[in-house]
């Protein structure tokens, strides 16, 4: 679908129907907090960010936010098991071929910020490991280009959910932060790059302070814990093509 002619806000009662599913959803397998919700913007556009630990994190997005909120993410889901890697696609999102620059969808987001939308996006890029790595720079990109309000969102216990434990509920809990706007990128070239990855570290230390202090990794006031998150700030597709480009990816 072209940005120019994308359809947004869009599925609004099939949204509805899956927001309400959710809400049963966490209610049933999950003992829920959240903290926060007065920091949610009203009436205006917003980016919604967060740690992504778990394959159902994008699930605890849809269960805070309406029917309106749309995605960005990636295009394969190789943490994912089998069985669910449908939801996005009932939801609707825009996909991310990793390893590709991914522009139309990223334009796609850039128009829906700019047409006063709601977009989530996991600044990591995948979730490969449950403590909190550098991010990928797309959501810096799209920040700057938007200047829309970011909102960040801590979501703790996820990864206790699965496997189901009977007559046991694991406790989750999804805490969002104050919306803050970025700094205008003033930069060109090199001095652009690094204006964005200021601005790509902004955004993941305001994420790191909705977390607990062991789940931080490379954004911990402990350097130790810094120094155990090295190994997994490598980003898996950092050579690879995702999806339609050359064939799956897992």
């Amino acid at each position: 679908m072209s940005p120019v002619t994308l359809k947004y806000p869009r599925r609004k009662y099939f949204r509805a129907f899956l927001h309400q599913l959710s809400r049963l959803a966490f209610w049933l397998l999950a003992d829920v907090e959240i903290i926060g919700t007065e920091n949610i913007p009203k009436d205006e556009p917003f980016l919604v960010v967060g740690n992504h630990f778990s394959f159902i994190d994008p699930v605890c997005f849809v269960r805070i936010f309406s029917w309106r909120l749309e995605f960005v993410g990636g295009a394969e889901m190789p943490h994912a098991p089998n069985i669910v890697k449908f939801i996005p696609k009932l939801w609707g999102y825009y996909p991310l071929y990793r390893g590709t620059g991914a522009r139309e969808s990223l334009r796609a987001a850039e128009e829906i910020l700019k047409g006063g939308g709601i977009l989530g996006i996991f600044p990591e890029g995948g979730s490969w490991a449950e403590i909190l790595r550098p991010p990928r720079p797309g959501t810096a990109y799209l920040a700057s280009r938007t200047e829309a309000s970011i909102l960040p969102v801590g979501l703790v216990g996820l990864n206790d959910v699965f496997p189901l434990r009977l007559g046991k509920r694991a406790k989750i809990k999804f805490q969002i932060g104050a919306p803050f706007h970025p700094k205008k990128i003033t930069g060109r070239g090199r001095e652009r790059r690094k204006q964005l990855d200021e601005l790509g570290h902004e955004i993941m230390q305001k994420i790191a302070e909705l977390l607990p202090e062991g789940k931080r990794g490379s954004y911990s006031d402990d350097p130790e814990i810094r120094a155990a998150a090295k190994e997994f700030e490598a980003y898996p597709w950092g050579d690879k093509l995702e999806g339609e480009v050359v064939g799956e990816v897992h």
